[in-house]
């Protein structure tokens, strides 16, 4: 068993956290806020995220984690440290300012110890930052190490207790053979490699998948003007041997193909600062990086086609009242940040709609901009007299409405399914007016 201090009380730090517990550590989660340490002591998740309470609840419950503001404390009683702090895109260019002064901090505690002690970076950074920032700042002696996430939001638990693959960039032997300790139950590919690979591998993994959104989105609005559906490109495109081999007859489909679907466009935590600090750190040792610029594009412009959908049927969006499904940027979280959801509907209060919006589990923002939202607190309150609907997050309580649940309610049933989660003909020969990204309704 180690004792393990976590700077950071944000999404990834207690996710991980929770589940190095889980595994048989002792876990400090060091935050700001008494009020979260608070909850987190009392066995609550400050975040909506499948499996988390209980599992808190579980780990608080067996002393194997504790929340606490005290920093100083944490670190000094601990073997290893993981930064999990911020590191925000400000101008489109990673802002590390929460990592040094966690790091500073860090230093001053472990000046004097003199027991071996593991500085492990799992806030994700552009490659060098581990060794050009972070390691200056500590005392000579203290082990570092790179150890980056993979987890997917709505499937965090799961992702952190059962992973894939385990990346750790090591300062030198000693520090992986240290840090690693924390995962020795852990029976999945175990990868030891520089501080700067470890880097890059979260950048590349982060900007694949966000390659694969953007690309299917560009392949929609090819559909779209093509007159052709683009659910049915993308069912045999995924039946291709190379994407979804078989195996004993049957067929394996790999995570990563769930991507090639279109959408509005990604949104979270992750993938919109992290391709930005990308395309930064690439124009910054000389490369132009022009495909994740295009992912990037792609991305920003996305969200707008479902208001050009919209359009198309109702013509002008003035004094129309435009029902929206879904805040957050997927389901099963309340994640909100750079959701697709926030664009559609600031568009559509600039082009004069009264907006009324639901979501299961997320919140609206605070801002002058979404003070004008009507937040409903059932979909049925949502879809009353509403001249249309955009449906942005595919969460299972939206996958469930029938086309009867639309006509009963609504003033007009004209349905934007961003998320292509009803079938279409089910829907138009319901009587309708149904389009979706990647297809439109022709009458």
């Amino acid at each position: 068993m180690k004792k393990i201090s976590i700077i950071g009380t944000g999404y990834v730090g207690l996710v991980t956290g929770v589940s190095l517990a889980a595994l048989g550590n002792s876990v400090v989660c060091v935050g700001r806020q008494e009020s979260k340490a608070k909850d987190i002591n009392h066995g609550k998740s400050p975040y909506y995220e499948p499996g988390l309470d209980s599992l808190i609840k579980d780990m608080v419950k067996k002393k194997r984690l504790t929340a606490t503001t005290d920093f100083d404390m944490a670190v000094a009683n601990s073997d290893i440290t993981i930064l999990a702090v911020g590191t925000p895109t400000i101008n489109n260019k990673i802002d590390l300012t929460a990592i040094k002064e966690a790091t500073r901090q860090i230093a001053n505690v472990l000046k004097n110890k003199k027991i071996y002690h593991v500085v492990a970076v799992k806030s994700t950074v552009v490659p060098g930052a581990t060794e050009n920032i972070v390691k200056p700042l500590l005392p000579s002696g203290v082990g570092l190490c790179m150890n980056p996430e993979f987890l997917r939001e709505g499937n965090a638990v799961e992702d952190a207790l059962h992973p894939d693959r385990i990346v750790i960039g090591q300062l030198n032997e000693k520090s992986g053979r240290v840090f690693s300790e924390i995962y020795k139950k852990n029976t999945c590919p175990k990868i030891f490699t520089s501080l700067k690979t470890a880097e890059l591998i979260k950048y590349t993994s982060n900007a694949l998948f966000a390659a694969l959104i953007s690309f299917s989105n560009e392949i929609a609005r090819i559909s779209q003007k093509t007159g052709v559906d683009v659910v049915n490109v993308w069912d045999a495109v995924h039946l291709d041997n190379r994407l979804a081999p078989v195996v004993n007859g049957k067929r394996i489909r790999p995570g990563f193909i769930s991507y090639l679907y279109s959408g509005p466009g990604f949104g979270g935590s992750c993938f919109p600062k992290d391709t930005k600090a990308f395309r930064a750190y690439a124009q910054s040792i000389g490369e132009n990086a022009q495909v994740i610029d295009s992912v990037i594009k792609i991305n920003d412009s996305q969200p707008l086609q479902t208001i050009a959908l919209l359009q198309k049927e109702l013509k002008s969006l003035k004094g129309k009242k435009i029902a929206v499904l879904g805040f957050s940027f997927k389901p099963d979280t309340d994640d909100i940040r750079e959701s697709p959801a926030l664009t559609i509907i600031s568009e559509l209060i600039r082009l004069k709609a009264h907006v009324i919006a639901h979501d299961p589990v997320a919140k609206l923002p605070d801002g002058t901009i979404f003070k004008q939202v009507t937040v409903a607190p059932s979909v049925s309150k949502a879809l009353e007299k509403a001249d249309g609907v955009i449906v942005v997050t595919s969460w299972q309580d939206y996958k469930k409405l029938t086309p009867d649940d639309f006509k009963s309610k609504m003033k007009q049933a004209i349905v934007v399914d961003a998320r292509r989660i009803y079938d279409k003909n089910t829907f138009v020969k319901a009587g309708i007016r149904y389009s979706g990204i990647g297809y439109e309704n022709e009458n």
